[in-house]
């Protein structure tokens, strides 16, 4: 528990997320003290320093509980992908496309672009092809939990978003 509020701490003093998705208890009984826990530590970061300083924090302050209360701890690292940058040109490419309204004969509208923190979705494919990705509106902004929820009409204007970028692009 305390190494789950580290990370919860580590995370928003340097701007990015940590997260235990996933804790393995055992012998998992009610009223059982645990013999042994695993976690598996998620944490992402708009780049490698922070991240390596969030992580590095979090396993700190892990190690120093553990030390006080004299519990063994190992930290494994399991996997890791380093913070991806797409491509800018495609990235830019699909803002020109997606900022020209009614198929660019309107004014022009603002496209932002958000980092993704992408690793185990698009992230992947950016090694071998250019590789981006559009977001549908969040109102909670909460990703990746059961309180992530965009309306239909969000959904709508997203699908007809990517079909707009792909047509933009197969006619380029």
């Amino acid at each position: 528990a305390e190494t789950v509020l580290a990370a919860r701490r580590e995370a928003r003093l340097a701007g990015a997320v940590a997260t235990f998705g996933k804790i393995s208890v055992e012998p998992n009984g009610v009223n059982a003290i645990p013999s042994l826990v695993r976690g598996w530590l998620d944490s992402r970061a708009a780049d490698q320093a922070t991240l390596d300083t969030v992580v590095h924090g979090i396993e700190k302050a892990a190690r120093e509980y553990a030390d006080a209360h004299g519990i063994h701890l190992d930290v494994v690292r399991e996997s890791f992908t380093p913070v991806v940058e797409f491509e800018h040109a495609l990235r830019d490419e699909i803002a020109r496309l997606l900022g020209k309204e009614g198929g660019g004969k309107g004014a022009h509208l603002t496209v932002p672009v958000l980092g993704t923190g992408a690793g185990h979705d698009a992230g992947i494919l950016s090694g071998a092809i250019p590789t981006a990705m559009l977001f549908v509106r969040n109102p909670t902004g909460v990703s990746h939990s059961p309180a992530e929820y965009a309306a239909e009409d969000d959904c709508v204007a997203g699908v007809t978003a990517l079909a707009d970028v792909l047509e933009g692009l197969a006619c380029k």
